[in-house]
């Protein structure tokens, strides 16, 4: 097993057992766990990344800590958008949205305003998703908890 598959674990198994709280370098910062459907393998893959609470919506960073390409977690939800998220101690079912132009500008900006741990001072535009739950209204998205 990798170093970084390691850490992984490692932390995903503390966000687990601390009610989605994870210590280290994680202290504070708002964490997420992302399993996506990989696209090549088909396999559920879990992954902790950094989000944003922008109103209802959970937006994820595909910074890969400000390296200038994409993590393999950002492919495999363009392949495949069904996710799950786990946020604190709740599960929530959602579908990643990429965002684009001027929203997705306005958003990196914001982000890379505050203490981001990781792509702080990079020029690198980030791409990001929004996670949308299953049970969301029509009209109005709502973050809701898997039943």
């Amino acid at each position: 097993m990798s170093d970084r598959n390691d850490w992984n674990r490692q932390t995903i198994e503390a966000f687990r057992a601390n009610g989605g709280k994870v210590g280290g370098m994680w202290e504070g910062r708002p964490l997420l766990l992302l399993t996506t459907t990989g696209a090549k393998s088909g396999q559920r893959r879990t992954n902790p990344v950094m989000y944003m609470r922008d109103g209802d919506r959970l937006l994820v960073f595909a910074s890969k800590g400000g390296a200038p390409t994409n993590p393999d977690w950002y492919h495999n939800l363009l392949a495949h958008p069904e996710v799950t998220a786990e946020v604190g101690g709740e599960t929530y079912d959602a579908i990643a949205t990429p965002l684009t132009g001027e929203e997705r500008d306005q958003l990196s900006e914001k982000y890379n305003s505050q203490d981001s741990g990781g792509c702080t001072g990079t020029a690198q535009r980030l791409d990001l998703s929004t996670l949308r739950s299953f049970l969301e209204a029509t009209v109005r998205v709502r973050t809701s908890p898997s039943n």
